[in-house]
């Protein structure tokens, strides 16, 4: 089946030469018309704009338009594959952007993986755009990389392998508990990888209130004992395990309630399934093999079982959350992404299952009136 749509979708590339184009909103037929969409009538909305640069909003297709920026440095399941292999992964992101909400978002991939050098582009390129979608850029140089643009820029800007992964996790949980009869405060959770989206989930299930989190990278506990850690994963241990936990993810996972994965396949045996708590939540979310199997998690005693994946059920996807919330945003002006918005963004989506079950915790992005639902939740900024 991998092999028939990997043949299948390079055939489908190779006959479209890419998933996107530009179409123009209007016709260019007669003189009259040129003279509206260019010279010499376009002059005056340019010196318009000039006058009051807000008016680049109403004027242009700015309020409408997202850059996806990527250095290729760390695309899903693939790697450091560089600018022109990540091309076909933002396209792909411009198309659900568009079909969905509407948007028309622009891939961008750079030749460059130098922090600054990526700043000083999209700080360049901004003025083209009413917000920046960050994708596919390594830990640890993707939090600074974001985290300055979001203070040096009037606008959105947003990595969403960190905060649409997070969103999404966030929303998927919130069913999940409901499902087995607990409550999030009450959970001992251990999030396997320590990277963007680790750090991300982390972050914002405290914030949503999960207090009894440890996080495990690939030589084990973000622990005391770990003399290995840089300045990134020391931040993310001062702010987890409260058990004061060491060693490695079998020992985490004692009497674990939730386990997140978004680190590597096969890493989380039946053996350790079942030493966790009664009713355990497992979210197997490396790609394009989970840390288990939805088979081998339910045979274990599994309760709730999500992945990455789109031929399992409670596929846990970034799309659910983007290009409503990208929407929302846009229309309403919002300038900055905090973290109340995206506990909204995640309530929204999980809001969407009335009725969670075992096997139907989240949407999937086909379900009619999900993205307009987060688009919803997004507040003036």
């Amino acid at each position: 089946m991998k092999n028939k749509t990997s043949a299948q979708s390079i055939a489908l590339h190779k006959k479209l030469r890419g998933k996107i184009a530009i179409q123009s909103k209007t016709s260019v037929k007669t003189m009259r018309d040129l003279s509206l969409v260019y010279t010499p009538g376009v002059g005056a909305v340019s010196s318009a704009i000039a006058a009051n640069p807000k008016l680049a909003d109403q004027l242009t297709w700015r309020r409408n338009a997202v850059a996806i920026v990527s250095d290729g440095s760390a695309v899903l399941g693939l790697g450091n594959i560089g600018p022109a292999a990540a091309l076909p992964v933002m396209e792909g992101k411009s198309v659900i952007f568009k079909q969905f909400t509407g948007i028309d978002a622009v891939p961008i991939v750079l030749a460059t993986q130098d922090t600054e050098a990526i700043i000083a582009t999209v700080k360049a390129i901004a003025p083209t755009f009413g917000a920046i979608q960050l994708e596919d850029i390594s830990a640890p140089r993707c939090f600074e990389i974001e985290d300055r643009l979001s203070a040096e820029l009037d606008m959105p800007v947003m990595h969403d392998d960190q905060h649409g992964t997070a969103i999404v996790v966030l929303a998927g949980l919130m069913n999940a508990i409901k499902v087995v009869g607990k409550k999030m405060s009450s959970l001992h959770i251990v999030l396997s990888g320590a990277g963007a989206a680790g750090t991300a989930i982390a972050k914002l299930l405290i914030a949503a209130g999960a207090d009894d989190i440890t996080v495990c990278d690939s030589k084990g506990i973000l622990g005391m004992d770990r003399k290995d850690l840089n300045p990134e994963k020391v931040a993310l241990r001062a702010i987890t395990n409260p058990r004061g936990l060491s060693g490695h993810l079998k020992d985490a996972l004692k009497d674990a309630d939730v386990f997140v994965g978004i680190s590597a396949p096969g890493i989380l045996t039946k053996e350790l399934v079942k030493t966790m708590a009664k009713k355990p939540i497992v979210f197997a979310l490396a790609n394009p093999t989970p840390e288990i199997l939805p088979e081998e998690a339910k045979k274990a005693g599994v309760a709730v079982i999500a992945t990455g994946r789109s031929d399992f059920p409670n596929q846990v996807n970034n799309a659910l959350c983007y290009p409503g919330l990208f929407r929302g945003m846009l229309d309403k002006g919002v300038k900055k992404v905090d973290t109340a918005a995206k506990i909204r963004a995640a309530k929204a989506i999980a809001g969407f299952i009335k009725k969670p079950t075992a096997d139907r915790i989240i949407p999937t992005i086909f379900d009619k009136g999900l993205h307009q639902a987060v688009a919803k939740s997004v507040k003036k900024g």
